[in-house]
């Protein structure tokens, strides 16, 4: 295992086409990305190969920052790959490509998620703090949309 590529799993309530959805679709994607307090009022995506994407995340406190990248694989609703690169980046910080399975387990979906390399491991903790609690904010909108018609 290479010490500078993150590896996180979470099972999720719902289905991989619910949780699938949940990632590529603008509005429900900026109901949950982002570590606790932060939210994500500027959110771009054409979640196809060779498509684009733009968010914009607000902490509590702080000026507005971006990340973008490109769809390398999108094939609903297993398998979604993608680059990642702050647009203002930290010294430390280089492009890192991110890649999620989504596997069903009758009701319940298994997410397995790689992101790396990292130039440090500094930067690799601060993304497992990012993913830990998004994925959490996942789970909590996921559990929401169990109350609504979709």
């Amino acid at each position: 295992m290479d010490d500078r590529v993150l590896d996180l799993s979470r099972q999720l309530d719902g289905t991989p086409e619910r949780v699938f959805l949940a990632m590529t679709e603008p509005g429900q994607l900026a109901e949950w990305w982002g570590p606790a307090g932060f939210t994500t009022p500027e959110v771009s995506l054409q979640a196809r190969v060779g498509g684009r994407y733009r968010l914009g995340m607000q902490p509590p406190e702080g000026d507005l920052f971006h990340l973008a990248g490109e769809f390398l694989v999108v094939q609903p609703p297993h398998h979604l790959v993608y680059t990642f690169l702050w647009e203002e980046p930290d010294p430390d910080d280089r492009e890192t490509v991110v890649a999620l399975s989504l596997v069903d387990r009758g009701g319940t979906t298994d997410l397995t998620m790689t992101q790396g390399d990292f130039a440090t491991q500094a930067r690799l903790e601060l993304h497992r703090d990012g993913w830990s609690d998004s994925l959490s904010r996942l789970q909590d909108h996921l559990g929401r949309a169990d109350g609504r018609a979709r």
